[in-house]
């Protein structure tokens, strides 16, 4: 979703790669919460970051703990942030029904796409209000 809302609204300034720890197909509860938004991700697949270009990045955001802490090194010049968000397929497993379930893919889709509006200042720490 991060990928996805970070190309939609800041692909003018932000060439977004997403790599996970684990790469699983997309759920397909994200599928419909993004569709829901207006979004395709249809097309997208889980990658590791073994499978991106060979690039050097400007930014590296995580946004699970265990991708904070499994995070591969990256060359100084390279900014990392953690942003962490709950994990919508973890807490759709204890959803009483399917609409509690999307409730919280809905949720943590909201969530980033308020992170990625927020972009750039949160990356650089200068927030204005």
């Amino acid at each position: 979703m991060a990928e996805a809302w970070t190309s939609h609204l800041k692909g003018d300034q932000f060439e977004a790669y997403s790599a996970g720890v684990e790469p699983k197909d997309v759920d397909t509860r994200a599928i419909r919460a993004m569709a829901e938004a207006g979004i395709d991700i249809s097309e997208q697949r889980s990658k590791d970051i073994d499978s991106l270009p060979d690039l050097e990045f400007d930014y590296v955001v995580t946004l699970c703990d265990n991708a904070k802490e499994s995070c591969p090194f990256f060359p100084a010049k390279t900014r990392l942030m953690h942003q962490g968000f709950d994990d919508p397929p973890q807490l759709a497993e204890d959803g009483k029904d399917e609409e509690d379930a999307m409730g919280h893919f809905r949720r943590v889709r909201d969530e980033i796409k308020a992170f990625v509006e927020s972009m750039p200042d949160i990356l650089t720490g200068e927030i204005s209000d």
